[in-house]
């Protein structure tokens, strides 16, 4: 008996001993401290989308402040007070926590919980037919330390001295030195507190992706037969394995040096005057553990998010995934590509040109597995019957916001070119725009697609096409300009620009990003009512509503644990067989029917031909 075949019948076993005592369950076992997946991915999402409505909030309260500097506002009483806030005019200090405590959250804990732990959670036992993941206790801690590692970031926003301000990259020596300014202290090591206790349930949680992927796929279930969104996101959790440790080493050595007296990141430092007793470190040192994983970081961020559309694009185009291998080996290329291109976040590091022109090259060459990506979603959609629900409008918008926001990576990739928009708004308007939005749409793709599945009830479609187009006007409408202040030389985290006369023809363009930010954010809310209104009051789901051909929809609506009430479906064929019928096959079908679904055996047996 195969490994595979092995694992199966394990899980079997596993699925109908447990399944008595699953039946007693008490809500606290059932809905917070449960073992099973679907719920586990249901929670990092509601907690995915609490954080990136205070993130989304605080975006707003600095682009208020940029939009009209040094103005009193209700709005800055009302959220920061008379601390952050005096004469409702909001603080420089205030500005910077805003700015670091915003890319904090949206980076790591709405994109990456959002996408990887989401639907890493719930796709992956379902589509690769498995009763659940390899570890449920480990899958349970590491959505439980996550939740920790949010409570601890956000209690930071009340420490007496405010919250972290170096930035969300915290390069020394402002974050190293508690001394630096305000938002050096407390509000900092809670920030480093938080991180560590984020990687270590991102390498918990990676891990449990990575063995269920290897040893629990069903009967049948070749690597080749996977949906791709269970390659991307297996993928993502080996990139995570590989970089997340790296920024956890960083951490701890920024601790040391801030608490016992360790040089790893200072040298030769002046505070007022007074030399401190720091020799022989080196903060670029810093930025090459930061960015080690930071850039690895927006792929963890972005790959699950592709996998989602290839997955939304083709169901919903009814035809087969155009160059299924090719998208594979894009995937892998990324995921290699990715882990040897951090030096282009330091070209004005002072870093030696010939290095810099090794990682320009390296740079540049992942342009082609992303352009493989790009150029087959395009031609699976080309001459589809394409369904434009809102799950597939947000599918085909990633794909828009990746091409564009990709075509001005090349600039920020050659080193030459780099060095004239570093640190402007440039750099705010490309990864807005190819990790940031393409990610989120992704997020917005997949429980548009996958919420019948989480929680048996419908979304409203026609909320969801307002939704879609006001977010899809207002992102384009908020990041676009961005692009030309940048190149007009207009520096980033500056808390206002007023004593700069040369940026005074720019403030206008400000006024017109926040206003379309505020728009933007607004229409989010319809979202979340669409969201919390469908799962209690939602129209009903039927077993496939959206006629795929992958295992999750072989599953009955109700929720039982284990996924399946008996055998576990064997697989036949490949993920996305969408008009293809072969003549042995039409009597599978049934009328009107365009898909065959992957555990439907590839031709009938003389059984069955003759009966």
């Amino acid at each position: 008996m195969s490994a595979t075949a092995n694992a199966t019948v394990a899980q079997d076993h596993h699925g109908h001993d447990d399944h008595g005592h699953h039946h007693k369950e008490t809500f606290i076992t059932k809905y917070i401290f449960s073992q099973d997946h679907k719920m586990i991915g249901k929670q990092f999402l509601i907690t995915g989308l609490v954080m990136g409505t205070i993130g989304i909030l605080m975006s707003i309260l600095f682009r208020i402040q940029l939009a009209w500097p040094e103005e009193a506002s209700w709005v800055f009483e009302l959220f920061l007070g008379d601390k952050y806030a005096t004469d409702g005019v909001m603080n420089p200090d205030a500005y910077l926590a805003l700015v670091t405590i915003h890319g904090t959250i949206m980076v790591f804990f709405v994109l990456t919980a959002g996408l990887s732990g989401t639907f890493s959670n719930l796709l992956i036992p379902l589509q690769i037919g498995a009763r659940d993941m390899a570890s449920g206790f480990m899958n349970m801690l590491s959505y439980w330390i996550f939740f920790l590692s949010s409570v601890i970031m956000l209690s930071s926003l009340f420490v007496e001295s405010g919250p972290a301000s170096a930035g969300w990259t915290i390069y020394p020596p402002l974050s190293a030195l508690p001394e630096a300014i305000p938002g050096s202290g407390t509000g900092m090591t809670l920030w480093l507190v938080s991180m560590a206790l984020f990687i270590a349930q991102s390498l918990m949680g990676s891990l449990n992706y990575i063995v269920t992927v290897i040893n629990l796929r069903t009967e049948g279930m070749s690597m080749t037969r996977l949906p791709l969104t269970i390659w991307a996101l297996f993928v993502t959790a080996i990139i995570g394995v590989v970089s997340f440790p790296v920024l956890l080493s960083a951490a701890l050595m920024l601790i040391m040096d801030r608490s016992f007296g360790t040089s790893f990141f200072l040298s030769d430092i002046y505070i007022k005057g007074e030399v401190l007793a720091h020799q022989g470190g080196s903060p670029v040192l810093f930025e090459h553990l930061f960015w080690f994983l930071g850039h690895p970081e927006v792929y963890i961020v972005l790959l699950p998010a592709l996998g989602i559309t290839s997955e939304v694009i083709a169901t919903n185009s009814r035809k087969p995934i155009f160059g299924y291998r090719a998208m594979v080996a894009s995937i892998l290329a990324i995921a290699f590509l990715s882990t040897i291109v951090w030096g282009h976040h330091m070209f004005v590091s002072g870093m030696n040109p010939f290095l810099g022109s090794v990682f320009t090259f390296t740079t540049l060459l992942i342009a082609i597995p992303s352009a493989v990506k790009s150029f087959n979603y395009i031609t699976t959609l080309w001459k589809g019957n394409l369904q434009m629900n809102p799950g597939m409008l947000f599918s085909i918008g990633l794909v828009s916001t990746f091409i564009t926001g990709g075509l001005t990576g090349i600039i920020l990739g050659d080193s030459t070119l780099d060095i004239n928009v570093h640190d402007t708004y440039f750099v705010i308007a490309h990864f807005h725009l190819v990790m940031g939005i393409s990610a989120l749409y992704g997020l917005f793709a997949g429980v548009y697609h996958w919420f019948p599945k989480m929680f048996g009830r419908m979304l409203n479609k026609n909320l969801g096409y307002v939704h879609f187009w006001v977010t899809a006007v207002g992102a384009y409408g908020v990041f676009f300009p961005m692009h030309f202040i940048g190149m007009a030389g207009l520096p980033r985290r500056y808390y206002t620009n007023t004593n700069f006369p040369y940026f005074d023809d720019l403030a206008d363009v400000n006024v017109i990003i926040t206003i379309f930010a505020i728009i933007t954010a607004l229409v989010q809310l319809v979202f979340i009512y669409n969201f919390i209104h469908s799962i209690f009051f939602g129209k009903k789901a039927t077993q496939n509503p959206w006629n795929a051909t992958t295992l999750e929809w072989t599953t009955p609506v109700e929720h039982i644990h284990g996924n399946w009430p008996g055998k576990i479906p064997s697989v036949y064929r490949w993920s996305y067989d969408y008009s293809k019928l072969n003549k042995d096959e039409t009597d599978y079908v049934i009328a009107g029917q365009d898909f065959i679904p992957q555990n439907v055996p590839l031709q009938k047996n003389e059984e069955e031909l003759n009966h």
